[in-house]
Order: structure tokens, then C-alpha cells, then sequence
């Protein structure tokens, strides 16, 4: 019995063969390769196309860091930084007043957003230039006194016309900083006892400021190209000047070109700025910070360099 149990017929038992390896064949995707080369035959065409035309591109490396264009330059990123100074804290203010409880304060910041932001930005310039034909003088009593031509000057246009419209813009934008804040954290610091402006500044700004900062920096750079509207209101900024010296040189097409140059330089810098901004301020909301440009350059180095290495050790 013992014997008939141990008796085999076959081979030993051997382990079953596992599954074969899967071949994975990636999917072509076709549509992708005919898009990128519509893509590519529709630049070259444009490119050949201005090649072609009647266009003096020496004259743009000749006129690029003339004096009058730099000045332009520097007086259109002056114009963006108070304005913007204005708008950020006029637009602080009217948010304020737009949450607070007084009926008063927040009907008047609400008719303020409504009238400037329901109004084009270069009818309000052309108002305020224009104020000069209701009002001949104007008196602030012992303070100033002068004549309104004398004291609305095309900057002083520029500023209020793109400040005041920018203020309105920038009052929703911190509106909805301050209201994505939890009121459990006014509560906690009311009930610390801190009064309401300390906890504005210490509690609730600096939390609201991950919400504001993104959408305020595209308002940097869309005013730094607004600037360019005061150019009705004669104010010397840089689409101004260029069209100057393209009257006077006989290339008014290439000075626009590169006016429009050092627009895409200048949002370019603001950009990057915006981009480390915007880092800075995501510090308390994720546990890792993205990745900067030149991490992701050597991130990417480091990984051709090891992919090279591994090749040539294989081979």
C-alpha cells in the first residue's frame, strides 16, 4: 500500500510557468503628428510672408536702446508701478468697504467698482483730459489754486485714469482674497482680543494673499500694456515715442514692431517675477514647492546624463 502511494508514472512535479511577458506596443496617435505639422506650414507661411514684405528690420537693432526709446521705456514702467500702487490700495480699501455692514460705505464702494469698471479705460483717460472745458480752474482753497489746463498734465491723465479704473479691478480681486479666508480664523483672533484692523493685517491679509497675488500679477502686466492707451492723452511713454521716431525716420512700421518688442521683453522679466511671487506666497498651502525653471533644466540634464550613462554601461 505504502509502496503503491510513493510510486510515481511521471517526471517530478515542477513549478508552473509564470505569464509571459506583455509587449506593450504605445499608441500612435496620428492626429497629433498632422496638427504639429499644419502648425509648423502655418508659421513658415507668416514668416515668409513678413520675409517678403516691405520691412527695414535693420532699422529696429538700430533705433532698440536709442535714447528717446529708453526713456519711453522707463517712463511706461513708472507709469505701471503707481498706478498699480494706486489700484492695490485703492482696491484694498474699496474690498473693505464692500464687506463691511455699514450700508453707507459699502453702497459707495459698490457704485465706485460699478461706474469704472462698466466704463472703457481710454473713454474715462480722454474725460479726464478733457475736464479742462467744465472747469476752467481749480481751488482747493489755501491749498492749491491753479488753472485746470495748468494742472492736469498728461501724466498726472495718465495716472488717475489708469489708477482709479485699476483700483476698481483690484477691490474685486482682494474682495475674493479676504472672503476665501474662514471666518473661523476672524472668530479665533476676535476672541484672542484683537480688533478688527489687527486681525486684517496679521490674520486675514496675509492668508488671503495666496488667492491675490496670482490674478494681481496678471494685472501688472496687463497694465504694463494698457500704458500704452495714454499715448491720446500725449504723454511721452513708449508706443508714443516710437510712433515719434517712426514719423521722423520713415519707418513707422518698424518702430511699432518694436515697440512691440520690448512689450514682450518687459511682460517676459514680470512674468519670471510673478512666477517666484507666486512661490513664495504657496509656501503655507503645499507641503512641496514647485519646481523652479532652472531646477526643472538641471532636472532634466541629470536625467539625460544618467540615461547616457546607463546606455553606454548596457553597451
Amino acid at each position: 500500500m505504502t509502496a503503491d502511494i510513493d510510486k510515481t508514472d511521471g517526471p517530478a512535479d515542477t513549478p508552473p510557468a509564470g505569464p509571459e511577458a506583455i509587449k506593450a506596443i504605445p499608441v500612435r496617435h496620428y492626429g497629433r503628428y498632422v496638427s504639429a505639422v499644419i502648425a509648423l506650414a502655418l508659421l513658415g507661411g507668416v514668416i515668409y510672408a513678413f520675409s517678403q514684405g516691405r520691412i527695414n528690420w535693420g532699422a529696429i537693432p538700430d533705433y532698440f536702446f536709442n535714447d528717446r526709446i529708453l526713456s519711453g521705456v522707463g517712463k511706461t514702467l513708472l507709469l505701471t508701478v503707481l498706478c498699480m500702487l494706486i489700484g492695490v490700495v485703492g482696491g484694498i480699501l474699496l474690498a473693505v468697504m464692500r464687506l463691511s455692514k455699514n450700508p453707507v460705505t459699502s453702497s459707495i464702494a459698490w457704485f465706485y467698482i460699478w461706474f469704472f469698471r462698466g466704463t472703457p479705460v481710454l473713454v474715462q483717460l480722454i474725460v479726464w483730459f478733457n475736464l479742462g472745458l467744465v472747469f476752467e480752474t481749480i481751488n482747493l482753497g489755501p491749498i492749491y489754486k491753479d488753472e485746470w489746463s495748468q494742472f492736469m498734465t498728461p501724466f498726472l491723465t495718465a495716472l488717475l485714469g489708469l489708477g482709479l479704473n485699476e483700483a476698481a479691478y483690484m477691490a474685486e480681486i482682494c474682495r475674493a482674497g479676504l472672503l476665501s479666508v474662514d471666518e473661523g480664523q476672524t472668530e479665533a483672533s476676535h476672541a484672542l482680543g484683537m480688533s478688527h484692523s489687527k486681525t486684517l493685517r496679521r490674520i486675514v491679509v496675509p492668508q488671503a494673499m495666496r488667492v491675490i497675488v496670482p490674478p494681481t500679477g496678471n494685472e501688472v502686466i496687463n497694465m504694463l500694456k494698457t500704458t500704452s492707451l495714454v499715448s491720446v492723452v500725449q504723454y511721452s511713454e513708449l508706443l508714443r515715442v516710437a510712433q515719434d521716431i517712426g514719423q521722423t525716420s520713415g519707418a513707422p512700421a518698424e518702430m511699432l514692431f518694436l515697440a512691440a518688442a520690448w512689450y514682450l521683453v518687459l511682460t517676459s522679466i514680470f512674468s519670471v517675477g510673478q512666477y517666484y511671487l507666486e512661490r513664495y506666497y504657496a509656501r503655507g498651502s503645499s507641503r512641496s514647492l514647485p519646481a523652479t525653471p532652472f531646477q526643472k533644466i538641471r532636472a532634466n540634464l541629470l536625467s539625460l546624463s544618467n540615461r547616457s550613462s546607463s546606455a553606454g554601461g548596457t553597451a
